[in-house]
């Protein structure tokens, strides 16, 4: 059995994560672009990080959106894959690595790493995942194509 067809349901997994996770950051930026005020009061822990700012939201907004279309995209092409998920994995990671450095900084308290799991710091992680597993999987990324 070759390497690619024996790792073919664990492929469409992680591209169905894939797709998830631009889905979810593309909705994010959607939802930061259309209705910044509501976003700001709805989403937890976003009031602790100063005032509301319209234009700041909807600028951050944006980057989701390309953050999503990045992860959709690099699901359904295989040549750009690995790029496009290591660059937005880039801002995600800085991102989390930003809300721990305020913990750890006496800005915020512990419990908001809890908080900001799902949004700030699992995003990441999963990014992180899918760029290694694409830089790793020769079926994934075309410029490590085992030999024939």
């Amino acid at each position: 059995m070759k390497h690619a067809e024996k790792n073919r349901p664990l492929n469409a997994v992680l591209l169905g994560l894939a797709i998830l996770t631009g889905l979810a950051m593309l909705a994010n930026g959607v939802v930061m672009l259309w209705e910044p005020r509501w976003w700001y009061a709805t989403v937890p822990g976003v009031g602790r990080t100063g005032l509301f700012n319209q234009h700041f939201i909807r600028d951050i907004g944006i980057l989701y959106v390309a953050i999503g279309l990045a992860f959709i995209s690099g699901a359904q092409r295989e040549n750009i894959r690995c790029g496009v998920w290591a660059a937005a994995t880039l801002w995600l990671t800085a991102h989390a690595i930003f809300h721990f450095w305020e913990v750890a900084a006496g800005i915020c308290a512990p419990i908001y790493l809890a908080t900001d799991f799902p949004a700030v710091t699992m995003p990441a992680l999963i990014g992180i995942g899918l760029t290694a597993w694409s830089w790793k999987n020769p079926a994934a990324s075309p410029h490590l194509k085992e030999s024939t």
